[in-house]
């Protein structure tokens, strides 16, 4: 586990700018492009999850569309696990509610399988619909309940 006193957290928090009242009022946006411009904090965000999660046997690494993305395939490779991009087309839909919309998520037939550990990749909790929803749509294609053993936000 990691102490709250970690030096890379402040690296990280001082490299995310913060734009207040978008994409609508109320809502204060994490925006990452500015940590992904400052190589040591990108790497510093990496490696805490790696730390975190390197001895908990994950096998999966599903990325929420679109930061998980950008974080989720980084942790998989340091972590020896395999990367699900879970999508927000509507093909194979898991629909929620956001703060300021609907949207849905779909990932690929068979990239999950039975008893497999998986980490969660998101940017923030803001209503939880998001997480909830990539939950229910990995759990709908696994036959145990233990599929979701960690959920980490970015």
């Amino acid at each position: 586990m990691l102490a709250d006193g970690d030096p890379r957290l402040q690296t990280i928090s001082d490299a995310i700018r913060v734009i207040p009242h978008f994409p609508k009022p109320g809502i204060m946006f994490q925006d990452i492009t500015t940590l992904l411009l400052r190589p040591k904090a990108f790497r510093n965000a990496v490696d805490l999850f790696v730390d975190r999660y390197k001895d908990m046997n994950i096998s999966v690494v599903a990325g929420i569309e679109a930061r998980g993305f950008i974080f989720g395939p980084s942790i998989a490779l340091a972590l020896g696990a395999k990367f699900v991009p879970l999508r927000k087309p509507k093909k194979l839909p898991e629909e929620y509610v956001l703060e300021y919309g609907n949207d849905c998520l779909e990932m690929h037939v068979g990239a999950v399988q039975p008893g497999e550990r998986v980490l969660v990749i998101d940017d923030l909790v803001a209503t939880g619909g998001t997480l909830g929803a990539a939950i229910r749509l990995l759990g709908r294609h696994l036959l145990t309940c233990n599929h979701a053993s960690r959920h980490i936000l970015v």
